[in-house]
């Protein structure tokens, strides 16, 4: 399937920070003695950390979630629960209340990240964190929406859950979905490769192999679009420290050291920093699939 590239408007402008003391912005920081903890206990600490600052940096999700939530505004839903996966401080679910008043109750916020969860005015008191890399909870059998916005890379296998959301739809549900792709942080891998340093940036799903999975289960595509979205050009320092405070910070290889880190910055050029992200939207079909 082609994938119809669009810029939409002007770049996205995103917050610049001044610059902070070279030691704050190292990657992999949750690392400690040596031993990695698990991935998601990574992700789960990073966006911990940065649960305070998330919303007032994170224009580009805002932007998203938006464009998600009119997208599902006219949607014919089944009857079904509606959830938002990876709610995190709840902008998806904002938005599409905004936009369709008509819901009679907020989307399921499910995320593995308490603190973030503690600042989403959608989740209940009691509502405990969800590793999504188990699935799917079982209130969520036949859904009538299935969203999530800036999640799906963040889990061990993007495609195979991917798919189990839509096999869990209602026939007639809906999911939406909107994940950044491979090809976004250009910049950020050619001044790794110039400096001779792994790139610590968080390794991201291909298109065609999230569309295929999306298509195997028998999901009506409706939509399968990528979008570029690009920050005005700063230094890496300002990249790195913007990642932190979105506690956006987890990765999958060991923090460079302070050598590397001072090469990988002296060989980051200026340039716009770039997304590549998919806007995925499907219908599943009135046959029952499996989950």
């Amino acid at each position: 399937m082609t994938l119809p590239i669009r810029t939409p408007g002007p770049p996205v402008a995103l917050a610049n920070p001044s610059r902070p003391p070279l030691d704050v912005v190292a990657e992999g920081q949750a690392f400690q003695h040596g031993v990695p903890p698990a991935f998601t206990g990574l992700v789960r600490q990073g966006f911990g950390r940065g649960a305070a600052s998330y919303e007032a940096q994170a224009r580009l999700q805002q932007g998203v979630a938006w464009r998600l939530g009119r997208l599902c505004r006219d949607l014919p839903l089944p009857a079904g629960p509606c959830a938002d996966l990876g709610a995190g401080s709840g902008l998806l679910s904002r938005a599409l209340l905004a936009q369709r008043p008509s819901l009679t109750e907020p989307p399921l916020q499910l995320d593995l990240c308490p603190e973030l969860l503690a600042r989403n005015p959608l989740a209940a008191p009691a509502t405990a964190p969800w590793d999504l890399n188990q699935g799917l909870p079982p209130e969520l059998q036949d859904a009538g929406l299935l969203l999530s916005s800036f999640a799906l890379q963040w889990l061990e296998d993007p495609a195979a859950q991917l798919a189990h959301w839509a096999g869990r739809l209602a026939p007639g549900g809906w999911l939406a979905l909107a994940v950044p792709l491979a090809g976004s942080f250009d910049t950020w891998q050619a001044a790794a490769r110039a400096a001779s340093v792994p790139c610590t940036a968080l390794p991201l799903p291909r298109p065609d192999v999230l569309i295929e999975a999306a298509l195997r289960t028998g999901l009506e595509l409706r939509q399968a679009q990528q979008l570029r979205f690009s920050r005005a050009p700063g230094d890496g320092l300002a990249t790195l420290r913007l990642l932190r405070s979105l506690g956006a910070t987890a990765s999958r290889q060991p923090p460079l050291d302070t050598g590397q880190l001072r090469r990988l910055l002296a060989h980051w050029t200026p340039a716009p920093l770039r997304w590549e992200v998919l806007i995925l939207m499907g219908r599943r079909p009135g046959a029952a699939l499996l989950p």
